[in-house]
């Protein structure tokens, strides 16, 4: 036998003498045993390796909140233009506010160029307070603006009758002549004239009629209006109404045929605006190009020079 085996032997023997079991028989045979070690675990206690270089740990900062996006600003109407806007109104409080409301907010549109939608809002207010002036105003320019020809008159009309300031004038001259009613075109145009407008007006009312006169063939009356408005006059700091004459009156030159004096008109605005309308493309269909500036400056003071 084996020594592992007498080993046994002699252990088992000496446990029956002192009665133990067979499982304590067992366990001290394994006790005595010098087989294989138990597998390594992790409760084994083993010594972990030593640690690697040093890594020192970042934590990014911490970074600054969001800004908050800025609240809206709500539009508002002018006082005095809600208050009108409240003594017209006939009817309940709810419904006098929520008025005020709508035109807000055709206001509003008008000014981010949504003119479809200011004139339909604003033609709901026109109707529930039909003599409030800024109503009408708005109204009609945003009907000028979406090319509502008929519309716009019917409102600026209404406020030229209301307030007597002839501002609009113009407008409604321009929207019969969008129509073709060139006859109400003269007769706006005299009532322009009587009103006593600022120069601005009534430079924008030669226009249109300068216009209307040339869509109906009569060039020479049409020129005639705009030379006596001041369109021939050779300016170095021309005012917008001057650069707004030039052009309307090179317009009609090149509509008559005269291509010369439309050049030359052409050429004026482009050096006092160059970004004017469309006159550096129409100056180049008549056959020229985009005149500059000339900008040299004198040497010597006029005062200075010697004069012999």
């Amino acid at each position: 036998m084996t020594p592992e085996e007498l080993e046994h032997q002699k252990i088992t023997t000496h446990g029956r003498e002192k009665g133990w079991g067979g499982v304590a028989r067992k366990g001290a045979t394994h006790i005595k045993s010098t087989g294989g070690a138990m597998e390594e675990t992790p409760s084994a206690g083993r010594t972990p390796d030593p640690l690697g270089a040093w890594v020192e740990e970042v934590r990014p900062g911490t970074t600054a909140p969001v800004a908050k996006a800025k609240p809206k600003v709500r539009y508002a109407l002018p006082g005095d233009v809600a208050s009108d806007v409240r003594k017209a109104f006939i009817g309940t409080s709810y419904m006098r506010e929520k008025t005020v409301a709508t035109l807000t907010r055709a206001a509003e549109a008008y000014d981010r160029k949504r003119y479809e939608e200011a004139l339909r809002l604003g033609r709901t207010v026109a109707d529930a307070v039909p003599g409030v002036a800024p109503v009408r105003e708005l109204t009609g320019l945003a009907a000028y603006r979406a090319e509502r020809w008929s519309m716009a008159k019917i409102h600026l009309r209404a406020y030229f009758a209301i307030t007597g300031d002839p501002e609009h004038l113009a407008l409604v001259m321009d929207c019969d002549r969008a129509n073709r009613r060139f006859r109400a075109v003269e007769k706006t145009f005299a009532e322009l004239e009587a009103s006593e407008p600022t120069a601005e007006v009534l430079v924008e009312g030669r226009i249109v009629m300068a216009a209307t006169f040339a869509d109906e063939r009569r060039y020479d009356e049409a020129i005639a209006l705009l030379t006596k408005a001041g369109a021939t006059k050779q300016l170095r700091n021309p005012s917008y109404r001057h650069v707004r004459l030039w052009y309307a009156l090179a317009d009609v030159f090149d509509r008559a045929g005269d291509a010369v004096s439309a050049r030359e008109l052409f050429a004026r605005v482009v050096i006092a605006e160059p970004d004017a309308y469309d006159a550096q493309a129409r100056l180049a269909e008549l056959g020229s190009s985009a005149p500059s500036k000339n900008r040299k400056r004198r040497k010597t003071s006029v005062s200075k020079k010697n004069v012999d």
